[in-house]
């Protein structure tokens, strides 16, 4: 239960969003730009910042926290399912290639790499719109389903039942204890969840209309500010309990827990120490690690080539004031976000343990734990009054962070290219300020809509890692490295992807089938390439090639490295002085040592909570390697191609 304090820190944090979003009320009025992208004149350092805000989300510090729970050190490769290390390729080369086009949304950027006019180019434009919207619409989903359940811990339905009975799904009309009484209160928990998750979203999307890309920063700058403050709390209350506790931790969970490294295997066996997490890694199927983990890194290499998807991290890309400054940003992200958040992930996960017996993480109804309550339940128990609260409003501040910068991503999108691209070219600076307003309405009742069909947070995990995310990729990566690769095979790549890997998540969703269910998703993914690459070629070679005079600006502007021959050859005839992308061996180097260098990270403060002073030691002299050979392989030549 919260206390009078912890309400009061909470309802000051969302006070002070509301205030913020009325005072850059008139600077995101200036005009599209300005609202949509900041008017590019936001540094660096700030969009970094606001970046690793929305990515330090409720939902996913549960998940995150419960790998931890149940995988150890292991768990440190598991988020290569998103790919986390897409950072790293945006870092290394792509986020410079992609703010070279100047464009304001990645449908728009598509303009430059296949021009405006054939038919190909409008199908392609319509194909990534409704992609950015639907992905969108999923990460909305995705932050308000973990917000509910996340709330609804602190301000459980049997606190608030008498004040909001309206949430009742009739538990009083059947005996306590009974199935039917059991059901009727598990559905009046859930209604109470999502009611939770209407009115934040609410709030989100209040300050997020109103003060555009400028008020998006700022309150994400804020709200990262304190998620560091709170994440040092919740890490050094961690150390001081496993320094009071009689209990060796290590002896409360399975041999190899505390190691990074790996065989064939995942070799972690719960079976005599706890069975529900044994059946819980069943059911994730992480048991053959090594191919488990072999294939997160093949599909994430694939999706981290194509670029970044069409949300929020492509328009804070497109919001920078250079293409090195895009570059400083995305290298940035990793840096600030990586330790911080560990620090807390490691601290829930270790005062997990060590109180694992009073947290009470039982299902109601179904006799199961669920794994992913046990950051909220510690935080509810083990936090002190006041800490509470801040912690409580920095995670909702999380939440509005992610809520608020996939808001503004679709708003883009409808604004730039649909209103002003088909309906209204000529609109003026206030009609687009209005139609700006209405498409964030928009996009926020779609979001909550798909939130309430939701189970749960790791579903909506697999329907955007493994079904959204899959149907991008092959398209993505061929339009930057392979010259002859047009427009109509965009399309038809992109259609095809699409609907191949929405199939699998849908089925499993509506509970026709579990065979999809978990890591499963991940060995169809090679199904997923090879249907979009046929599709690829095959509408590519339907059509002509792209304009040459398109393709001679594209590659003299963005100079990607890859299959570009033909035109390099047009490039040079035009001015013999021209030098063509030489960087792909540095790159790579950069790209390893940058993967490593964020694992490195991610372990720094797991080493670091539970006194291992051996591996740190390591963990922090790998690091210094690693940053002292990137500051002249990377940082010192981001103004080259």
């Amino acid at each position: 239960m919260l206390s009078t304090l912890d309400l009061l820190i909470i309802a000051a944090y969302f006070a002070l969003m509301i205030v913020l979003g009325l005072y850059m009320r008139n600077q995101a009025k200036k005009s599209k730009d300005a609202y949509l992208m900041g008017g590019k004149s936001l540094p660096w350092y700030m969009l970094g910042l606001s970046d690793a805000s929305d990515m330090f989300d409720i939902s996913g510090t549960m998940l995150l926290v419960s790998m931890a729970f149940l995988y150890g050190f292991k768990s440190v490769f598991i988020p290569w399912m998103w790919p986390v290390f897409n950072q790293i390729f945006l870092m290394v080369f792509l986020s410079r290639w992609l703010r070279r086009s100047n464009a304001t949304t990645g449908a728009e950027w598509l303009g430059t790499r296949f021009g405006l006019n054939d038919k190909g180019v409008r199908q392609s434009h319509l194909v990534v719109v409704f992609f950015a919207l639907i992905l969108c619409i999923g990460y909305m989903a995705y932050a308000f389903v973990g917000v509910g359940e996340f709330l609804q811990i602190f301000l459980p339905y049997e606190r608030v039942r008498d004040v909001l009975p309206f949430l009742s799904a009739g538990e009083g009309a059947y005996g306590m204890g009974t199935p039917e009484y059991v059901e009727a209160l598990q559905a009046s928990k859930h209604h109470t969840a999502q009611f939770y998750g209407v009115v934040i979203s609410l709030v989100a999307m209040f300050y997020s209309i109103v003060g555009g890309m400028h008020g998006i920063v700022l309150a994400d700058v804020i709200k990262y500010c304190v998620m560091i403050v709170c994440s040092l709390f919740v890490g050094v209350i961690a150390m001081n309990h496993l320094a009071q506790s009689d209990v060796d931790i290590l002896s409360k969970v399975p041999g190899g827990w505390d190691s990074p490294f790996f065989g064939t295997h995942l070799g972690l066996d719960w079976s005599t120490m706890l069975n529900d997490a044994r059946i819980k890694m069943e059911q994730d199927g992480y048991q053959l690690f090594s191919a488990v983990v072999g294939m997160m890194l093949i599909s994430g290499i694939m999706k981290s080539l194509a670029g970044p998807a069409p949300n929020y991290d492509c328009q804070k890309i497109l919001s920078t004031r250079s293409p090195e400054e895009a570059a400083k940003m995305s290298g940035f992200i990793s840096v600030i976000l990586m330790p911080i958040r560990y620090f807390m992930t490691m601290g829930f996960c270790v005062l997990g343990i060590l109180y694992f017996e009073q947290l009470n993480l039982t299902r109601l109804g179904e006799g199961i734990i669920n794994f992913e309550s046990i950051m909220p339940a510690v935080i509810s128990k083990y936090l002190p009054v006041g800490l509470i609260g801040l912690v409580l409003a920095g995670f909702l501040g999380a939440f509005m962070s992610n809520f608020s910068g996939t808001l503004n991503a679709g708003q883009a999108y409808l604004v730039n290219d649909i209103y002003l691209k088909f309906v209204n070219p000529q609109a003026e600076r206030k009609q687009v300020i209005t139609m700006s307003y209405l498409s964030g309405v928009v996009m926020v009742i779609f979001g909550i809509g798909l939130g309430l069909f939701i189970k749960d947070v790791n579903m909506i995990f697999n329907i955007i890692t493994a079904g959204l995310y899959g149907g991008f990729v092959c398209a993505n990566v061929l339009k930057w490295y392979w010259w002859r690769f047009n427009a109509t095979g965009y399309f038809y790549g992109m259609l095809a992807g699409i609907v191949a890997s929405a199939i699998p998540p849908a089925l499993s969703v509506s509970g026709i089938t579990h065979y999809f269910d978990g890591t499963r998703m991940l060995y169809f993914f090679p199904v997923f390439i090879v249907i979009q690459f046929v599709a690829c070629i095959l509408g590519t070679y339907a059509a002509p090639a792209t304009n040459q005079d398109t393709l001679l600006t594209f590659y003299k502007t963005v100079r990607p490295w890859g299959f570009w021959k033909p035109i390099h050859a047009l490039a040079v005839a035009e001015d013999p002085t021209f030098e063509g992308n030489k960087n792909f061996g540095v790159n790579m180097l950069n790209l390893f040592l940058g993967i490593t260098g964020q694992l490195l990270l991610m372990l720094l403060p797991m080493y670091l909570i539970l006194n291992k002073w051996t591996g740190l030691g390591i963990v922090l002299a790998l690091l210094v390697v690693v940053f002292v050979v990137m500051k002249r392989t990377w940082w010192n030549r981001l103004t080259d191609w």
